[in-house]
């Protein structure tokens, strides 16, 4: 796995493990506003052209992982329709060039009808326009290099974000690529270790064996720069993870705590008690917490705790998105 170790680097830089990305559905890396502050949480702490790589290596990863499922149930069910019919969570509208040289290579003309990446950067009236549409370019990417079975790289080549009509792209083999000498085509190549990330995508499709008396999913708390999530597994662990994260210097930048309360129902004795604790602890240790996926059960024990949480989300992707946006106004308020 020696080829990830750029990746790595970057994404550690910013507190964002690339496989934890995996455990998600993408859906969240496809809201707007998600997008716009995620993008902007790295432009500014790596800069325009790392942010740029890092977005790009996650849709790549995102876009073989669905890809590999897709191709997964083709094999298993009944015959469909040719591969390239089959829809994407991204919205991708593609040709083939019957032209492509060499003789016989692939090659594919499309865009982006719904320019949400575009629209995210146009929402950050001082972000770079220097990496386009990257996390869009890196999951077609990774979605035809999985349904081709082929190493496959694409490049914008038109952004509605840079005042074009159309978020448009090229994409051809990656060996078309390096023959050719493009530079940017050979930059992008150099942020994708094919076979580390194929490798990556394989293990994270493999279901994960239990740990003893912890049963089949065990839960994890994700950091993303400033963005931490705590499943709410069960009080006890709860408050032990906020207790242990607030002692850790590393967590120092955190800023927002999602605290995820799905599936959990919570007893208007010790559970209201807990989360009341949890948002008291999150406001000391200088931060602010958001709720999500309160249960209909637990809804009125919600509503009637003293301390409230800043904000409530039913959904957690918008939590996510949500706690974004709060980092990036407490960053501009500074």
């Amino acid at each position: 796995m020696k080829e990830m170790a750029k990746p790595g680097a970057m994404a550690t830089a910013l507190g964002f493990d690339p496989e934890a990305v995996l455990v998600r559905d993408p859906g969240v890396l496809l809201d707007p506003r998600f997008l716009a502050a995620l993008r902007a949480e790295l432009e500014n702490d790596m800069g325009p052209e790392e942010a740029a790589n890092t977005l790009l290596q996650i849709g790549f990863l995102h876009g073989l992982r669905d890809a590999a499922r897709v191709v997964g149930s083709t094999l298993e069910g009944p015959p469909q329709a040719a591969p390239l019919m089959l829809p994407s969570p991204l919205a991708i509208r593609f040709r083939t060039n019957p032209h492509a040289q060499p003789q016989g290579a692939i090659e594919l003309h499309g865009c982006w009808p719904e320019r949400t990446e575009a629209a995210a950067q146009l929402a950050l009236s001082d972000s770079s326009t220097l990496g386009g549409c990257s996390l869009s370019t890196g999951y077609t990417s990774g979605w035809l290099s999985g349904i081709l079975d082929a190493n496959i790289v694409a490049l914008e080549t038109t952004c509605s974000a840079a005042g074009d009509d159309a978020c448009c792209f090229v994409a051809r083999e990656a060996e078309v690529w390096r023959a050719a000498q493009h530079g940017r085509g050979t930059a992008v190549l150099e942020a994708l270790p094919f076979a580390a990330m194929r490798d990556l995508v394989a293990e994270r499709m493999e279901p994960p064996a239990p740990a003893a008396g912890l049963g089949s999913k065990e839960p994890v708390i994700h950091i993303w720069g400033p963005v931490m999530v705590i499943p709410y597994s069960s009080p006890d662990e709860a408050l032990m993870a906020i207790d242990l994260i607030g002692r850790d210097p590393g967590a120092a930048d955190v800023s927002v705590i999602v605290i995820d309360l799905t599936g959990a129902v919570i007893d208007e004795a010790f559970g209201a008690a807990t989360l009341e604790q949890i948002v008291e602890s999150t406001e000391n240790w200088g931060a602010e917490a958001i709720f999500a996926g309160v249960s209909p059960l637990s809804e009125g024990v919600v509503a009637g705790l003293e301390r409230q949480p800043l904000v409530q989300h039913k959904d957690l992707d918008a939590a996510i998105a949500a706690a974004f946006q709060i980092a990036q106004s407490q960053r501009q308020l500074l």
